[in-house]
């Protein structure tokens, strides 16, 4: 008679890989939810950059006034600010769809307000002119105020570094 022997793995041996899997995992997935929350903040640190550096392109064209202003002064709103920085404009900040003749500046920023990338929103809420900066609340993207040309993320929540994102 000939004996045959059963070739394959045990369950000892199986439960041993299983574990080693488990514990491999449970140190990566940490590393990788990281990681998203550092790009988060890159991500931000960028929109804000461009959204800085636009309004300072504006302000430099446009008779030293930061966007958001109606021609001839006023009250600034949301939506004079995204069409000042969106379309081309005049040095007296009237606005006209891109390539449109005698509106030589802009657009500062290309179709849209970027979105924060912590709450998704782009949205902005303006400051008036006498108001002191608020508080974030995350009921818009950004916090901006057209008098001083500050802008912030309009964010609770803090960076993997543990600083604000209110603060970058």
């Amino acid at each position: 008679m000939q004996s045959h022997r059963h070739t394959g793995f045990t369950l000892v041996e199986l439960l041993i890989v299983v574990v080693i899997l488990g514990i491999l995992a449970a140190v990566a997935i940490p590393q990788f939810n990281n990681s998203t929350e550092e790009a988060r903040a890159s991500n931000l640190q960028s929109n804000l950059a461009i959204l800085r550096n636009s309004l300072e392109f504006y302000k430099a064209n446009h008779l030293g006034v930061y966007p958001g202003y109606p021609v001839g002064g006023g009250t600034p709103t949301e939506a004079l600010a995204i069409n000042q920085l969106t379309l081309s404009s005049k040095a007296d900040g009237s606005t006209a769809a891109v390539g449109t003749a005698g509106f030589d500046y802009g657009p500062y920023i290309r179709d849209q307000i970027p979105a924060n990338p912590v709450n998704g929103l782009s949205t902005i809420t303006i400051v008036a002119d006498a108001a002191t900066f608020p508080a974030a609340d995350d009921a818009t993207g950004w916090i901006y105020h057209p008098r001083t040309g500050r802008l912030r993320a309009n964010t609770t929540q803090k960076a993997p570094s543990g600083k604000n994102y209110y603060d970058f």
